[in-house]
């Protein structure tokens, strides 16, 4: 699909398909977002652009040299953009090309930094009076969206605390596959920001005769640095959640392994003297005395509760 975005009063504005043909918007197009386009849609950008659309294996290419450059189309960014999918949050690359008169986006999954921005273009709430001011709020409105996720973690950081060191009788396991989840998330947002450095640095020395597009780049280089550092406190508060929910696991484990190793330090004298009468052998006095059974019973009992005692007195029960 794609969607064409004109300037309106230095606002961006949506222009639908039945309002101009896509030959007519592509030309009058301040911002072409092209997402998953068909084969179609790829031959009309390729020959309005005069050049082919990045392929998707070049857009994931990890090489500074192939996520930033300078052609005769533009300026070349691929920026990580954050994703979900079945409760899961993904990195997936959008291809940026700046151009004087026109931003270009090309992208294999719908991202939620670019459908809100579509609902408050709707609203004609994104001031910008150029294609490279657009390009700076699409990543102010990417960093603002990585801070939202991170606040989310971080409360469900402090909900699984609470489960893991405050709860009785709670579900260490499912706590573990949280963190693990949690973890996940957090490295996914701090891998964005990353790319969003790189990102901004590329751009201020390409804006160069812009100081105020270089300033809010600087700007949001400045809001990254701080959300970097938020990240490592989150990884250290996760492994510390990890260690200890690993050590509460251990301490229950150890405690089991415990009441079974007592319980056969307890019923091994009883099992050693019923082992005893039990062998058949034709001379064992206590066959023929009337309290022979008896006493055997209360050797059993006395060779059992005398460890159990033992044990109280040390307090190992």
């Amino acid at each position: 699909m794609i969607r064409t975005f004109q300037l309106n009063r230095q606002a961006i504005q949506e222009v639908t398909k039945d309002a101009q043909p896509l030959s007519q918007r592509l030309v009058n197009a301040t911002w072409i977002d092209a997402h998953e386009p068909d084969e179609e849609e790829r031959e009309r950008l390729n020959a309005f652009l005069a050049d082919e659309l990045p392929a998707t294996d070049d857009v994931e290419e990890i090489e500074s040299s192939a996520r930033y450059f300078v052609d005769a189309d533009g300026i070349h960014v691929h920026s990580l953009f954050l994703s979900q999918s079945e409760g899961r949050h993904g990195n997936t690359t959008v291809a940026f090309i700046l151009q004087p008169e026109r931003l270009i986006t090309f992208r294999d999954t719908e991202i939620a930094d670019f459908r809100l921005l579509r609902l408050r273009a709707r609203s004609g709430q994104v001031e910008t009076d150029s294609a490279q001011s657009l390009m700076l709020t699409i990543f102010e409105q990417k960093v603002e969206n990585l801070a939202d996720t991170l606040e989310d973690i971080h409360r469900k950081l402090e909900d699984v605390s609470h489960l893991v060191l405050e709860e009785e009788d709670s579900d260490l396991e499912d706590a573990i596959d949280q963190l693990a989840k949690l973890e996940d998330s957090n490295g996914k947002i701090r891998l964005c920001l990353m790319d969003t450095q790189r990102s901004m640095s590329f751009l201020i020395r390409h804006l160069r005769g812009e100081p105020e597009l270089q300033d809010t780049a600087r700007e949001v280089m400045r809001d990254v640095e701080t959300l970097m550092t938020h990240t490592t406190f989150l990884f250290d508060k996760i492994n510390f959640l990890m260690d200890s929910t690993q050590g509460f696991i251990n301490i229950q484990q150890n405690q089991i392994i415990k009441t079974f190793s007592i319980a056969a330090v307890v019923f091994l004298p009883p099992t050693m003297i019923a082992s005893i009468y039990g062998m058949n052998f034709e001379i064992m006095p206590e066959l023929s005395w009337p309290f022979g059974y008896p006493l055997a019973l209360g050797l059993m009992a006395v060779a059992g509760i005398s460890p159990y005692l033992y044990f109280k007195h040390k307090n190992w029960l």
